[in-house]
């Protein structure tokens, strides 16, 4: 489950029966999670999280200066508020340490992420209908119209190379009254694209 607050703050993950929820950080247009929420995501340890944190970075799966940044947080010592910065992690450590932890949670995101995986390999895209369908799918909606927009015009050009096709073909007689059909059924395809 997927939601938006006007902070920049975003529901990434929200146990089935409702009672625990992970609040991310949502900047420069990807996820930003603590090492807290990562252990809370994953439902592991720290000591775990760090490991595989640590073997990420020696192994060059990823560089330690793109997926890792600092945010200022401010959080209730005792009475008061007191400012640190913390660091936080991106999607690709989130997504890079979802297959490498081992729990019922990290499992359950391998599976969901295998899934988008495979809808975008064979039907090359994959959608979050819920998040589109709501306010968190911001700009990116208007993104995925322009998309659609494009690929709809490339299929006007289609039909018109094939009207050009058929058009200069030997036997094509103009008065015939299949080449008649053929010539609205076309154009209809191409009006249907408008």
């Amino acid at each position: 489950m997927t939601n938006s607050d006007s902070n920049g703050e975003i529901i990434i993950y929200q146990s089935e029966d409702g009672t625990s929820k992970l609040d991310v950080k949502l900047e420069d247009e990807t996820v930003w999670l603590t090492q807290a929420q990562l252990v809370e995501l994953f439902q592991s340890s720290k000591a775990n999280v760090n490991e595989h944190i640590k073997n990420i970075f020696d192994e060059g799966e990823l560089e330690e200066s793109s997926t890792v940044r600092e945010f200022r947080i401010v959080r209730r010592e005792g009475s008061r508020d007191v400012a640190r910065n913390i660091k936080h992690y991106n999607l690709d450590m989130i997504i890079s340490l979802g297959y490498r932890i081992q729990s019922k949670v990290a499992t359950h995101f391998r599976r969901w992420a295998t899934d988008r995986l495979k809808e975008y390999i064979i039907k090359g895209f994959a959608l979050d209908d819920e998040r589109l369908k709501g306010q968190a799918g911001g700009n990116y909606w208007k993104e995925l119209l322009d998309r659609i927009r494009d690929i709809r015009s490339s299929e006007k050009v289609m039909y018109r190379q094939v009207l050009d096709l058929y058009a200069t073909s030997v036997d094509y007689d103009l008065k015939n009254q299949e080449s008649i059909a053929f010539f609205k059924m076309q154009l209809m395809g191409i009006q249907q694209l408008k």
